[in-house]
């Protein structure tokens, strides 16, 4: 009984010391998200900022 009540307790430990670490690969996997959306954003931006000004240029002729 005491060898099966040391195998539980130390599953149950390691899964919750592992449950919320952050890890190196999570970091890696971030960044590599975060990179097409920091490319486009400022094109987007500058595209939908010019279509705005060009149809406001337009309207007053």
């Amino acid at each position: 009984m005491n060898d099966w009540w040391n195998k539980k307790k130390s599953k149950t430990r390691k899964s919750r010391k592992n449950k919320g670490d952050y890890t190196k690969i999570d970091f890696f996997f971030d960044i590599l998200f975060w990179i097409p959306e920091i490319l486009i954003f400022p094109i987007r931006l500058l595209f939908w900022s010019l279509r705005g000004v060009f149809r406001w240029v337009m309207d007053a002729f």
